[in-house]
């Protein structure tokens, strides 16, 4: 591999592509896939009940952590200020982050390095470097393909090989409940801790395993529990945070290292929560009572067709292992593919309707879509079935980018939307559902004799008879003209709450419910007008002292 002259001295700047992300442009942005993961996939259709939060590139921060060079991550930036940044410094190296969609941001932000800062050697990597042909989309001088952190210490002369440094990060920002912008760090009580990359399922649709290497492919950061325990103790220390998300694509299904973590935080007294991702097999590897020691308070689990036949879903019925879960306390976040090969109009409906069935806290529905780089991709080229579509409209929250047997390209984004739809009409919010299974879990384990899971619970029930409180109060009285059953609903939980863990919840509505109805109602007609929300600008420097 070719090393940079300046090796440990060159100077790099790590960058996200620049916004605005939420608003049509030439760059390619879509207003129909705004940067909120939750928002864009999940709480779409619930209006001003949707999750509103960002989340930070992580991948520029972990190879930022792990260089001895001066760097700056600029994350978010607007056009103007990432050229700023090439004026008002010298790069040598300058590291552009992105997924698919943003190719024509890349294109243009490599041509904006070519102007200013002509000596800086320009390297793409991200999701976007699973592009067939990228090189000869954009100008850069190096395309990286998987894991950045080891590829980028060998380019600029340092040891591969070298324990990786996880960094401090907090899993979100920006975040808007109900129409409440929560100050500061306020609405950030996680941190993020990722152990691995890459998926070992190897669905041929999954963009993440086919970027990592393909099934049974994975880079392990911290290959035993000891390690992921280290490194949330020290995001702890610095954030005063007790929940992580843990974005590792199948954290349940290496056992030992999950056991391993649990007998630490019995040794450390650590109360925590973990917020995981997990294959409905992975799961059912556990017992409800190792995964409430082990602190899992959510779940993300795929919830396909049983007629999908994906190995993830093998043998697991997933409306007993839903329920099992919420009526322990731990939160599901279910996800959907809409428009499979068996999915007709005449049977999507009941499909989709399955899904709903489950009552999860959250549904996420996706498209079925072939994105480059993944099997999926690949054999539908060959079978000729690929609709030629801008790369920045293939991202399963739109339309159709291949020709399906049974529902054309504008059924499918009709199929999808009434998916979203469909969910928030039969389960009501994602914020009542998250109280409803949050308080079976205070029924259960607020006498268990682990205190770190009574702790837990502890919190979890002064959380439901304070701010959520608010929450529900405003929400029972909005819903009453949308959704007459929903609201009642809301109410019984409520009462619910009341029964069993105080009277403070019913003062705390009754106090501060109707302001949260006014900003409720404030945020709808936002929202009504076309109101798109964007992040802010993260600009961080380190080893920059004499650079």
């Amino acid at each position: 591999m070719i090393v940079h002259p300046k090796g440990p001295k060159a100077r790099v700047l790590l960058t996200s592509v620049f916004g605005p992300y939420a608003q049509d442009d030439e760059y390619g942005s879509r207003s129909i896939n705004p940067m909120e993961l939750y928002h864009n996939q999940v709480t779409r259709a619930q209006g001003p009940y949707s999750l509103r939060m960002f989340h930070r590139s992580w991948g520029i921060m972990f190879i930022q952590a792990n260089l001895e060079n001066p760097s700056t991550v600029l994350d978010f930036p607007t056009k103007e200020r990432f050229e700023q940044e090439l004026r008002d410094h010298e790069y040598d190296v300058v590291g552009i982050s992105s997924i698919i969609v943003n190719v024509g941001k890349v294109r243009e932000m490599c041509k904006i390095v070519r102007r200013v800062s002509p000596k800086s050697v320009i390297v793409v990597g991200g999701h976007v470097a699973a592009i067939p042909g990228l090189e000869h989309m954009i100008d850069a001088d190096h395309i990286v393909k998987g894991e950045g952190v080891r590829w980028m210490r060998e380019f600029l002369g340092q040891d591969p090989r070298q324990k990786v440094e996880h960094p401090l990060i907090a899993s979100g920002f920006g975040h808007r409940v109900m129409g409440l912008k929560l100050p500061g760090n306020l609405g950030s009580t996680a941190a993020t801790i990722i152990p691995s990359v890459g998926c070992p399922m190897g669905c041929d649709f999954c963009t993440t395993s086919a970027f990592f290497g393909g099934k049974g492919n994975f880079i392990n950061f911290f290959e035993t529990g000891r390690e992921i325990y280290e490194a949330m103790e020290k995001a702890e220390r610095a954030f005063k945070y007790k929940s992580f998300f843990v974005m590792d694509e199948n954290f349940l299904l290496h056992r030992k290292r999950a056991m391993e973590l649990l007998d630490c935080m019995k040794q450390g007294g650590k109360s925590w929560d973990l917020y995981v991702f997990s294959s409905a097999n992975a799961i059912r590897k556990y017992s409800m009572e190792e995964l409430v020691e082990l602190g899992i308070s959510w779940v993300w689990m795929g919830l396909e067709s049983p007629q999908s036949g994906y190995a993830k879903l093998a043998g697991s019925d997933t409306l007993s292992l839903v329920r099992d879960l919420r009526s322990h306390g731990i939160r599901v976040l279910g996800s959907t593919i809409v428009g499979m090969h068996h999915h007709t109009p005449q049977n999507i409906g009941e499909e989709i309707d399955y899904a709903c069935s489950h009552e999860t806290d959250f549904h996420q529905f996706m498209l079925y879509t072939p994105l480059p780089g993944t099997p999926l991709h690949q054999r539908m080229k060959q079978e000729g079935t690929l609709i030629d579509v801008d790369l920045a409209d293939v991202h399963g929250q739109y339309k159709f980018n291949w020709v399906h047997p049974h529902i054309s390209r504008d059924e499918s984004k009709k199929f999808l939307d009434w998916a979203f739809w469909r969910d928030f009409e039969l389960n009501g919010p994602s914020l009542y559902r998250i109280c409803r299974t949050t308080l079976e879990g205070v029924k259960k384990y607020r006498f268990y004799p682990d205190l770190r899971v009574r702790e837990r619970f502890d919190r979890e029930a002064l959380a439901l008879r304070t701010s959520y409180a608010a929450v529900l109060w405003a929400m029972e009285r909005h819903m009453r003209k949308k959704n007459a059953e929903i609201a009642q609903r809301v109410r019984e939980l409520r009462e619910d709450i009341r029964r069993e863990c105080g009277s403070l919840a019913a003062a705390v509505g009754a106090a501060l419910g109707p302001l949260m109805l006014w900003l409720t109602k404030r945020e709808e007609k936002k929202l009504e007008k076309g109101v798109a929300y964007e992040p802010q600008t993260f600009i961080e420097r380190r080893n920059w002292a004499g650079a």
